[in-house]
């Protein structure tokens, strides 16, 4: 499969490393080069610098070509924005979200996007 993660934080970056070592093409996305050095020595997948919610960056990541997308970072308002520009703009039928705060679950619940929440969960 064809899977574009958005953030590249300790969920993101586990997350890109686990699908790499199955076998997915992964493409990873951070404002943050840094941020990559947390993806493993097993990592084999692609590396972007840019915003995740950016049409030309999405583009660049082989959005359009994807089966999933999950945008992981630590900002709720950018995993909703990055997620509905997937869905809607890329067409991208497995789309999954992080969400922090739970008082924002309504709003995912609304806008009928699947979402993990860790706050919820525990």
């Amino acid at each position: 499969m064809n899977i574009v993660v958005v953030g590249c934080g300790r969920v993101g970056s586990q997350l890109a490393t686990l699908l790499s070592i199955e076998g997915h093409n992964v493409v990873v996305i951070d404002r943050d080069e840094d941020a990559f050095r947390r993806l493993g020595s097993t990592f084999n997948g692609v590396t972007i610098k840019g915003l995740g919610f950016d049409e030309d960056v999405l583009e660049e990541a082989g959005l359009r070509d994807a089966d999933a997308f999950a945008a992981v970072t630590n900002l709720d308002n950018t995993n909703l924005m990055a997620a509905e520009v997937a869905r809607k703009l890329f067409g991208v039928k497995h789309v999954v979200a992080r969400l922090y705060n739970p008082v924002r679950e309504r709003t995912y619940q609304q806008l009928n996007l699947d979402y993990v929440c860790g706050t919820t969960l525990v």
